[in-house]
């Protein structure tokens, strides 16, 4: 059992992991020629308030990759996948027994999901590219791994020069999961038994669109 709460909310997590991103960044020792440009992308919703402070830090765009989960029509609690906006699904491998209908319906209400969120979030979205770019992938926690490898698996499909997986939390089973999926994972703990991603926080409220919106427009204080 853990005594307390690793973090005190988003935004501590955040400050948190754009510490050890600004580290790891450091440790590349590039000049300003050699440097790859980086880009935030975010997990919304709430992966955005975690990613503001690293976007910050490095005076970099701030991006979303938005993906749901796939869910059983008859155990919505019961992840068989998750989808992106733009077209890309992962499905669990132990769960490929289940009815192809099934699947046709949970993954078309997942990508509905993700194109109406996505839209919702438009306005605050910078006009970049992930290719040549390092892309750093970012959530509040990491529970399952389905939503950011899908993520991943979208921001691959762009060529950015490398991607980076980071987040505060995640299960330890999960590292090298997460290292398959892309160039680094950063991961500030790794706590056992895991359970849920809330737990690690002493304040988790839902993050609306609203919110998640305005994180992505803040984004105005840092860029040029």
């Amino acid at each position: 059992m853990f005594s307390r709460p690793f973090f005190d909310d988003r935004a501590d997590a955040g400050e948190k992991l754009a510490e050890a991103v600004a580290d790891e960044l450091g440790k590349l020792n590039l000049t300003a020629q050699e440097a790859i440009k980086p880009i935030v992308y975010a997990l919304p919703r709430g992966g955005l308030p975690v990613a503001v402070p690293i976007a910050r830090r490095l005076g970099c765009a701030l991006d979303v990759v938005v993906a749901k989960k796939i869910t059983r029509p008859d155990n919505l609690e019961l992840a068989i996948g998750a989808a992106t906006a733009d077209g890309h699904v992962l499905w669990q491998k132990q769960n490929q027994q289940n009815l192809r209908l099934q699947q046709k319906s949970a993954l078309q209400q997942a990508q509905n999901s993700a194109q109406s969120l996505l839209a919702d979030l438009a306005p605050g979205r910078p006009n970049v590219s992930a290719a040549g770019s390092l892309a750093i992938l970012v959530d509040d926690g990491i529970a399952t791994g389905m939503t950011v490898a899908v993520a991943a698996q979208a921001l691959q499909s762009q060529q950015p020069a490398a991607l980076w997986i980071c987040a505060p939390v995640a299960p330890p089973e999960l590292m090298e999961f997460l290292t398959e999926m892309g160039d680094k994972s950063i991961i500030l703990e790794t706590p056992h038994p895991f359970y849920s991603v809330s737990r690690f926080y002493s304040q988790f409220p839902q993050v609306e669109t609203a919110e998640a919106l305005a994180c992505l427009l803040r984004q105005i204080e840092w860029r040029s």
